[in-house]
């Protein structure tokens, strides 16, 4: 590490401007300095993939898979100093490293499958029928082709699956779009290490320059300059609100607006009906104490509200609950800045009339970090003003919405936007009565879990991570699992376009082998 910019094959520091990660367990700070990219600097990052994207364009879903695996292998052969580093810049404890650590190098590797197998472009064929009546009807081919260069900004709360070599630069990588990162400035060391390794594995797999850069930045200006630049054609980003809105809306006030995939949180609402709860109330609160707690709760699909019933069943969970945030040394958090906010966050729910902030935990052994904090509210003073509720206190954090029964549930599902996640708690005899309480979870929630909470997502075909506005700026698309990739193309339409002059996945005889559908009918077998 040197704390330089990776602009393809070449390394600049012209930046003045310097910044440092800090080790939130000791509050030491990390060398070495890291340069703020400069403007010169984001124009040749995005020149170069410009001049890469035709090449990439080009490429075969074999040609991409071979990429895709050559990074990963190049990850591998660093594994250790990786995942060293990741733990000094974020205080992450050894197995979740060696999680996040394999999850990475996974993605890179089903989205090599996905590239080779290429059914994510979607082809659609109509013959032509020549003779028809009262017009012929043209030959129409339809496919989806890689956008062009994205710019991907790291996410500080997954510094490896979600940031320079995650989910987002994979997925377009096996689009055949090039892709310019930005590191976090919460873990710089970790993005340029990955970064290092992805540009062994570009150079491998005979890519050329281009193919990746990755730039740091710790200010506003730095972002908004990549989304601004003429050559970027999309953008991915995980964070908050106010972050992924504010790309958002450079984005559209560009001459030419590009889409900005935005993932930005969400409070994930729970609903817990009385026989699950009563059932074992202890082990409710031990699971729902483990969700809160993944990652100390710097996971977005955290659970922040929980509605719940009073009775017997409560008082004996939140006892239990209790217990647990009494038992809680607390651990770290990213960043000076999320604690802070945190911080500011519980401050803030005291303020609201009816909340209760029941136990908070105690931190200790880590310079920033915070400890599990519970509170309560009942449903009457929720329904009364529930948009305070909606800020998600990114942290260690949830809160009780004691409702007088499961009545109110369907009613308090009014108060929600998009959200990321959201789940229902029920035994057998109760689903029935949770049907109307799921359809109207459907209505705002990317993905809805029953008897399971959002936390842990599954990496795979069917995932959906993602949601209506606020949780995303795009409720049509996810940034995690394989149906990602679709961001990365735009459809083209060819017409009365001989065989010869279209793509392989297009042509009459199928030499990709390919499932298309032809005339309506899905089918691999050629065009006759």
């Amino acid at each position: 590490m040197n704390g330089n910019q990776l602009i393809g094959n070449s390394e600049s520091a012209e930046g003045d401007s310097t910044f440092n990660a800090i080790n939130p367990g000791t509050g030491d700070t990390l060398e070495p300095a890291f340069h703020e990219a400069t403007q010169g600097e984001i124009d040749k990052a995005l020149e170069l993939a410009k001049g890469a994207a035709l090449f990439l364009r080009n490429t075969s879903g074999s040609d991409r898979k071979r990429l895709l695996d050559a990074i990963a292998e190049e990850m591998e052969a660093d594994a250790e100093a990786i995942k060293d580093r990741v733990g000094a810049e974020t205080g992450y404890p050894q197995p979740r490293l060696d999680g996040e650590f394999g999850r990475t190098v996974m993605q890179l590797r089903v989205f090599g499958k996905v590239a080779e197998e290429g059914d994510w472009v979607g082809p659609r064929i109509d013959t032509a029928i020549p003779d028809r009546e009262p017009l012929p009807k043209p030959d129409l081919r339809r496919m989806l082709v890689p956008v062009g260069p994205v710019v991907i900004f790291g996410a500080s709360n997954f510094p490896l699956a979600i940031s320079v070599a995650g989910g987002d630069p994979a997925s377009a990588l096996a689009a055949g779009c090039p892709i310019v990162t930005k590191g976090h400035p919460s873990h710089p060391g970790s993005s340029e290490l990955v970064a290092r390794a992805m540009l062994r594995g570009v150079e491998k797999a005979g890519f050329p320059e281009g193919t990746f850069s990755m730039l740091q930045g710790a200010t506003n200006e730095t972002g908004k300059a990549l989304v601004e630049h003429p050559d970027t054609r999309a953008v991915a980003f995980t964070g908050s609100l106010r972050g992924g809105r504010a790309l958002f809306d450079i984005a559209a006030a560009r001459p030419n607006p590009i889409p900005v995939y935005a993932e930005m949180g969400s409070v994930n609402p729970q609903f817990v009906f009385p026989e699950k709860l009563n059932s074992d109330p202890a082990q409710f609160a031990e699971s729902l104490f483990g969700s809160v707690t993944m990652g100390n709760g710097q996971f977005c699909t955290c659970p922040s509200l929980v509605f719940v019933p009073e009775g017997d069943g409560l008082q004996k969970m939140t006892a239990r609950y209790l217990e647990l945030v009494g038992e809680s040394s607390g651990a770290a958090l990213l960043n000076s800045g999320i604690a802070s906010a945190f911080s500011q966050g519980i401050d803030q729910w005291r303020g609201i009339d009816g909340v209760e902030v029941l136990g908070e935990g105690t931190l200790e052994g880590t310079a920033v970090g915070a400890g599990p904090v519970i509170a309560k509210v009942s449903l009457e003073d929720f329904t009364k003003d529930p948009e305070p509720f909606m800020d998600e206190v990114f942290g260690p954090s949830t809160m009780f919405v004691v409702c007088p029964d499961t009545e109110g549930f369907v009613g308090a599902c009014s108060a929600f936007d998009g959200q990321l996640g959201s789940s229902v708690h029920c035994n057998d005899d109760e689903l029935i009565s949770s049907k109307d309480l799921i359809g109207q979870i459907s209505e705002f929630a990317g993905r809805v879990c029953v008897n399971s909470f959002p936390t842990g997502i599954e990496v795979c075909d069917s995932i959906h991570h993602g949601g209506p506005y606020p949780a995303t700026t795009d409720a049509q698309h996810t940034s995690i699992g394989t149906a990602g990739i679709s961001r990365w193309g735009r459809p083209i339409s060819y017409q009365g376009t001989p065989d010869a002059l279209l793509p392989d996945e297009l042509k009459n005889d199928n030499p990709l082998g390919m499932m298309r559908l032809v005339d309506g009918q899905w089918t691999r077998d050629p065009v006759d």
